[in-house]
């Protein structure tokens, strides 16, 4: 279980990156959410950016936030299909010190409610680097709705229980 955290009313520093080769600051409605609901909980936004999908250019922007110790967690949005070009997972999951193996199958357990089995084409995945929560979510605005409201807001909150990831984050 986690580390039980001092201060119950612990604050995270958030990145967050849109993978797309189409998307820009004025369409990227994903990240928009990502930001707006983040920030409703009362975490900051400590990055935003967007990426094309291309495994070099994703490793590099998360792998200087995974080395920036302000920063608490990352959470992407696209990449995470069977297009041509997704390749969030590849990119990002060599990265990762240790795979939170139940957010992707969570992830697609809540999501088959939404949409079916279309769920099995998600590769949604988790985990830590470096002291920071990396969560990769497909990069539609209803998937980071269903990632935030039913699996990250409570695990970035310090006081829920049994559990949460906030303790491994911040010592």
């Amino acid at each position: 279980m986690a580390h039980e955290p001092i201060d119950k009313s612990q604050k995270l520093n958030i990145a967050i990156l849109t993978v797309s080769d189409t998307r820009t600051e004025e369409n990227d409605t994903s990240g928009k959410y990502l930001v707006e609901a983040l920030k409703e909980d009362g975490h900051t936004l400590a990055d935003k950016a967007i990426v094309i999908d291309d495994k070099y250019l994703l490793r590099a922007k998360v792998s200087a936030w995974i080395a920036d110790p302000e920063i608490h967690v990352i959470i992407t949005t696209g990449g995470t299909g069977f297009a041509g070009r997704d390749s969030t997972p590849e990119a990002l999951a060599p990265l990762l010190d240790k795979h939170i193996d139940g957010f992707g199958e969570m992830f697609r357990s809540i999501s088959f409610e939404e949409i079916g089995s279309s769920t099995i084409q998600s590769r949604a995945l988790a985990g830590l680097a470096n002291k920071t929560l990396v969560a990769c979510l497909p990069g539609s605005t209803g998937a980071c709705r269903t990632g935030w409201t039913k699996l990250l807001k409570e695990q970035l909150t310090a006081s829920h229980m049994p559990c949460n990831f906030v303790g491994y984050l911040t010592k």
